[in-house]
């Protein structure tokens, strides 16, 4: 039983950068993507089963090692990526202040098989040192990583990163970099930590401003709603993709059919609350970095996302359909921004997207994939991760995709009103295809 489990803080400390910041990189300025995006908490959260034999591990001592190199790695990961050390400025920069990043050392009071066995979001809530929806005011800090350990010798590196500072790919290349350095300080060899590099985004989307104010431009609506857990494995996306196909999608991504399968199921489950049809649309985050076909833009950190939108007004959709409208909301997407979006399209952009999000008629489903970074690859010492997962979002109408661990299923989370869930959780057409919060061993 969930109730049964408990995650005990032990202690709290701030950890700053092994090296001081120099003087010239002291301020690191927003980009404009930086200012739109809203200001909550990107979570995640690594486990790492003890992989040995638990009657002879000296559990203790395990992880006081492990914990101490993650804790001297971190430091000196916090001189590469100096911002996340450092403290906003209104809306405008970050003052790298080498302020620090927090540290968080916790205990739960059972194996880790049993969080695995049956995630419980409430439960993995408790293992991120934050909560979604927090503010850097509240939290003192922009990073916040949180150590939990298990009965069994396993542990949980639970992380919360202001999305100010880090999309997806920003907080992935930092986990390499953190990951490359415990290496490295545990005597590995061929883990060269990469040297990223920050003002990029500003120098080549400047800061509005406009934007220049303590309140964030963009806010997820104030609704909340209840998260679950379903898992496609692979053998069952190829059986929705080969569904799926069409002869003008001959070959849907996963991604692609995961998405319409979800937009189908909430619409009917919509449509049934509501005993009427409202148009919806489905606002999918793009990651800029692939679409431009430019290096420098590769290596962006911060933020650098944008998102289509694929719109539906029909009472009666099939999943050929559907993939077909996200297909035709991604070429529109490359063909009307074929290297990436300015920042003054970004704001007309906003102000579009703000105005659907207040328009009471219309049903704004939004989702993020996390699929094919590489998280299950972070290795600091004791092997990979065997699941990596987020707590769910507390933002009703949102979906997250991510990866199993073999790389080729997707687990995806979503987040819906009681009324919506209690009618997708038990629609034909998902468990078809998806298995609700299946044990992760």
């Amino acid at each position: 039983m969930a109730s049964d489990i408990k995650v005990e803080i032990l202690h709290k400390e701030t950890i700053k950068p092994s090296s001081p910041t120099p003087h010239h990189l002291k301020t690191c300025s927003l980009s404009g993507y930086d200012q739109l995006t809203p200001e909550i908490y990107v979570p995640l959260i690594l486990f790492y089963p003890n992989g040995g034999d638990e009657a002879s591990i000296d559990h203790h001592a395990l992880f006081a090692d492990r914990f101490g190199l993650l804790k001297r790695s971190l430091s000196e990961a916090l001189t590469h990526f100096y911002p996340f050390a450092g403290e906003f400025v209104f809306n405008v920069s970050i003052s790298c202040s080498d302020h620090g990043a927090g540290l968080i050392e916790a205990q739960v009071n059972c194996p880790i098989s049993k969080i695995l066995d049956k995630p419980d979001f409430q439960i993995l809530g408790q293992l991120i040192p934050t909560s979604i929806d927090s503010k850097q005011a509240e939290t003192g800090h922009l990073l916040l990583v949180q150590v939990s350990s298990f009965k069994c010798g396993g542990l949980a590196i639970g992380m919360s990163i202001s999305h100010k500072v880090a999309d997806a790919s920003t907080l992935s290349a930092f986990i390499k970099s953190w990951a490359a350095i415990a290496l490295g300080s545990a005597g590995a060899t061929d883990h060269a930590v990469p040297s990223p590099e920050f003002g990029i985004a500003a120098t080549l989307f400047p800061p509005q401003d406009i934007l220049n104010s303590q309140q964030g431009t963009m806010e997820f609506p104030p609704d909340k709603g209840i998260g679950k857990r379903f898992v496609f494995d692979a053998s069952k996306i190829a059986a929705l993709k080969s569904k799926a196909a069409s002869a003008t999608v001959p070959n849907p991504t996963r991604v692609e059919v995961v998405s319409a399968l979800i937009w189908k199921c909430a619409m009917e489950a919509s449509r049934s609350n509501l005993s009427f049809t409202k148009p919806s649309v489905w606002s999918q985050v793009v990651n800029m970095r692939k679409r431009s076909g430019k290096t420098l833009v590769e290596n962006i950190l911060g933020n650098f996302l944008w998102y289509f939108a694929a719109m539906n007004t029909e009472s009666e959709v099939d999943l050929e359909i559907l993939v077909a409208k996200f297909r035709k909301g991604i070429e529109e997407y490359k063909e009307k921004y074929p290297n990436s979006v300015g920042c003054e399209d970004a704001l007309q952009s906003v102000k579009e997207h703000g105005n659907i999000l207040i328009n009471d008629s219309i049903v704004t489903y939004s989702c993020s994939s996390w699929c094919r970074f590489p998280f299950y690859e972070t290795n600091f010492g004791w092997g990979q991760p065997s699941w990596v997962s987020i707590p769910s979002s507390e933002f009703k109408n949102t979906i997250i995709l991510m990866d199993t661990s073999d790389g080729f299923g997707v687990e995806a989370l979503l987040t819906f009103t009681e009324e919506d869930m209690a009618i997708i959780e038990r629609h034909e057409d998902l468990l078809a295809y998806a298995s609700v919060n299946p044990p992760v061993i």
